[in-house]
């Protein structure tokens, strides 16, 4: 088959499945503004479009998002108006919609069957809006249509997809019937033979030496440190931990950007802005045993769950992350925030321990409670990796489950 991948970061979610679909036979292409120039990456060619420059123009506000989504569609467009031309026709489209590339490829190839990766629908009631009061819309009233509009693009797509494939029953269950029924609930998968338990492993820290098993090890991963993924919670809970804990190492993980959400107020980091916050509560010595590693490279991004004995994890209602699932597959033991999204994977005492996502003296209480307490930490590091890999391992779970849906779509299921 001649399959088409779209997606302006590929492969993203797509890096083990389009591989193994070339490796299987089929003839696979991908379309992306991720390179400049033509290449081939493990059997997929990969093609490059641009965006071209526009003049600004005036667009209502609720109408900014929809704007860039239809930019990058039109882009993307005629980009396969180009291949088009040249011959080149896709029995399968595999598309990630969310930035609105595959708007109008339907349009060019309209015998083409369309599967799409659905991350996420926007709903606009609580929890999925206005979760944390901290952190309220300056225009509550206004903000569910805001919400709402950030759908149009999903909804034209609705017409267009055969079916959907979406990684956790938390993502999909936010899609609205009918489309709903045509959704296939698959992660994307995790390697726990990379990602896995490793009893000698040592990584340098500038200025700190060496960090071993036998080092108290607390770890917060991240990939912009943000109030979406709790890291107010988490360096609100930093003075006590480090009062409780005079031995442990924290070692935090993300950079300075946004990934979702509002951004910080008056050109500041959300990093910068709790930092202020809790300085003044933790000495000198203290804080020297805080470690901001940024964004680091993923075999040192293993190492340091390989290292953890407490990892913390914490998101509002939304896209579960990988690294939640990696740490668990390294067999650390988890404390992570009680919500929707982490309750798929997280059972309280069995595959971690879960706190009440705001609640800070409990992620203290918790995580001291794991630290003093070696059998537990073996016990729910053992179990949440033995359900990883029975859940959500890549090769014998979740690929072959990707590429049986791959072949279903095919064949009009």
């Amino acid at each position: 088959m001649n399959i088409l991948f779209i997606h302006q970061n590929f492969p993203g979610q797509f890096k083990h499945l389009a591989p193994r679909l070339a490796r299987m036979g089929h003839h696979c292409v991908a379309l992306t503004l991720r390179v400049s120039e033509p290449r081939t990456w493990q059997g997929v060619r990969v093609i490059p479009y641009s965006l071209p420059r526009r003049a600004g123009q005036a667009v209502h506000p609720w109408l900014t998002d929809f704007d860039t989504k239809v930019t990058r569609g039109d882009a993307c467009w005629r980009a396969a108006l180009t291949l088009r031309d040249r011959g080149y026709t896709p029995d399968l489209i595999l598309a990630h919609p969310g930035w609105g590339e595959s708007l109008f490829l339907r349009d060019v190839w309209p015998e083409a069957r369309m599967g799409l990766y659905c991350e996420l629908y926007h709903l606009a009631e609580w929890p999925h809006l206005a979760f944390d009061p901290e952190f309220p819309s300056q225009a509550p009233e206004a903000e569910p249509l805001r919400i709402r509009l950030k759908n149009l693009n999903n909804m034209l797509h609705f017409e267009q997809g055969h079916a959907g494939i979406s990684p956790t029953r938390f993502q999909a269950d936010t899609f609205p019937q009918p489309f709903r029924d045509r959704i296939t609930v698959c992660h994307d998968g995790i390697d726990t033979l990379t990602a896995c338990p490793q009893p000698d492993v040592r990584l340098d820290l500038e200025g700190a030496g060496t960090l071993s098993r036998a080092d108290e090890v607390i770890t917060f991963v991240n990939r912009n440190l943000e109030p979406y993924r709790g890291y107010h919670v988490f360096m609100r809970a930093l003075p006590g931990l480090l009062r409780e804990r005079p031995r442990a190492r924290i070692l935090i993980v993300g950079g300075d950007e946004v990934s979702y959400g509002a951004r910080p107020p008056g050109g500041q980091t959300w990093k910068q802005i709790f930092i202020d916050e809790v300085r003044g509560q933790i000495s000198d010595a203290d804080w020297a045993r805080v470690h901001f590693l940024g964004r680091v490279p993923y075999d040192r991004f293993l190492r340091l769950l390989q290292l953890s004995r407490v990892h913390v994890y914490l998101t509002y209602p939304f896209v579960l992350s990988w690294s939640l699932m990696e740490a668990m597959s390294c067999g650390a033991a988890v404390v992570a925030g009680d919500t929707a999204p982490v309750r798929e994977v997280v059972t309280h005492d069995a595959t971690g321990r879960l706190v009440e996502f705001f609640d800070r003296d409990a992620l203290v209480a918790e995580v001291c409670a794991l630290l003093e307490d070696d059998g537990a930490r073996r016990r729910l590091g053992r179990a949440a990796r033995e359900m990883i890999r029975a859940r959500y391992d890549l090769q014998t779970i979740c690929l072959p489950r990707q590429v049986e849906w791959v072949g279903g779509l095919a064949g009009g299921a």
